[in-house]
């Protein structure tokens, strides 16, 4: 163990320098903020193993317990009480810390309970600690996506070079043709004149792909033009920092995302299935935020049909004003609590099926589980190729 933390915290240490050597200064804080998420993790693992003793000893009405609020119902054990004298029983874990640490989970006088079992704190232990890990991978999983998408537009930015011996005259009018395909392929539909069809029209157009060419060419244009900045300014090395720093903005688990888990955990009731329909929230807010982004293309390119000037540079002009309350951070925060909860799921199943196997009301209904797995390795995957990038663009 000594051996592996050892090579974690260098791995961790060489990526740090490398980082800091090639001047990639928001994927560096982001790197940070990892080790802030592990080092976290590493003072409740210290806290709940010093703490458990006085917190198994500290005792409540028996009222305060019923059956409605188990996770599992009795019906979920038929086998207890049938267990053959002859054959091993294994040693209990609860057993085992009363033994070995002294501690007794049943020393409450009568008509009362411990709040929490030792068993209990160390399973909380457990997933507390699967949960950070699985989250910090998931993070590296979407940098890496997102990565791959932005760097896939490298080879329009190539094309999007003037060529020096061309005249302005004949730049201008490249640059017009490719904003009129820009403005065809977004404002030529019946739908795009009302503004509730239009809706209907971005929530489809979000699964044919997060960006055309035509698109990158116009949204572009549009920032150089608002920023004067040169033609040949390098707009796809802008959007590579551009992705360093929403990955930084996105990375690590908040308070209220702690606070979120937490209630997971008070509200997982027998009967609900909470964690099955949580599962599909995920799915809900990506197309959400796809089809928000889309719908902000979409107003680009209108107003470029409204605008009298024909030339599009000149009247492409995003701004704040264009998201939910004029702050496009609202949905960097979304994407962060979809990843977040994408993790939770994997976290809560893998964590399951470790520690709970022997309980089938956790791990006996086959196609939720599945459903919730699919779903959330999809979404990721979804949020992650296409719809991260889509808003970095989109919003920078």
């Amino acid at each position: 163990m000594v051996f592996i933390c050892l090579l974690v915290e260098r791995s961790i240490h060489r990526l740090a320098k490398w980082l800091h050597r090639t001047k990639r200064k928001a994927m560096l804080a982001s790197l940070e903020k990892i080790r802030q998420e592990l080092m976290l993790l590493g003072l409740i693992s210290l806290m709940l193993s010093q703490t458990a003793r006085w917190i198994s000893e500290i005792c409540v009405p028996s009222s305060l317990f019923d059956s409605r609020f188990f996770i599992c119902s009795e019906d979920d054990f038929p086998s207890r009480g049938k267990r053959d004298d002859a054959e091993p029983h294994p040693l209990n874990r609860t057993d085992f810390a009363s033994t070995i640490f002294g501690v007794h989970p049943h020393g409450c006088d009568e008509g009362y309970e411990p709040f929490v079992s030792f068993e209990g704190l160390e399973q909380l232990h457990r997933f507390l600690f699967i949960l950070g890990i699985t989250h910090v991978l998931y993070s590296f999983v979407t940098v890496v996506l997102s990565m791959i998408k932005i760097y896939s537009w490298r080879k329009w930015e190539k094309q999007a070079y003037p060529i020096s011996t061309e005249d302005l005259q004949a730049r201008r009018n490249k640059m017009m043709r490719r904003q009129s395909t820009f403005v065809f392929h977004h404002a030529s539909h019946p739908w795009s004149k009302s503004k509730i069809l239009i809706w209907m029209l971005c929530f489809v157009r979000q699964f044919k792909g997060s960006i055309g060419k035509s698109d990158y060419m116009a949204l572009r244009l549009g920032f150089i033009t608002n920023h004067k900045l040169p033609v040949s300014y390098n707009f796809h090395k802008y959007m590579v920092r551009s992705m360093e720093d929403e990955f930084h903005g996105s990375v690590g688990i908040s308070w209220p995302l702690w606070v979120y888990a937490i209630v997971c955990i008070f509200v997982n009731i027998h009967g609900l299935n909470i964690y099955f329909w949580l599962s599909f929230v995920p799915a809900i807010l990506v197309m959400l935020v796809g089809m928000k982004l889309q719908h902000v293309v979409a107003q680009l390119a209108l107003e470029v049909v409204e605008a009298t000037d024909p030339f599009v540079g000149s009247q492409l002009k995003p701004r704040d004003d264009l998201f939910w309350f004029g702050k496009p951070e609202i949905l960097l925060w979304l994407i962060q609590f979809i990843s977040f909860q994408n993790a939770f799921e994997m976290a809560t199943f893998l964590w399951s099926l470790v520690e709970l196997h022997a309980h089938s009301c956790f791990m006996n209904n086959h196609l939720m589980i599945s459903i919730r797995l699919i779903s959330g390795v999809l979404v990721q995957f979804w949020c992650s190729y296409s719809t991260l990038p889509l808003n970095v663009i989109i919003s920078q």
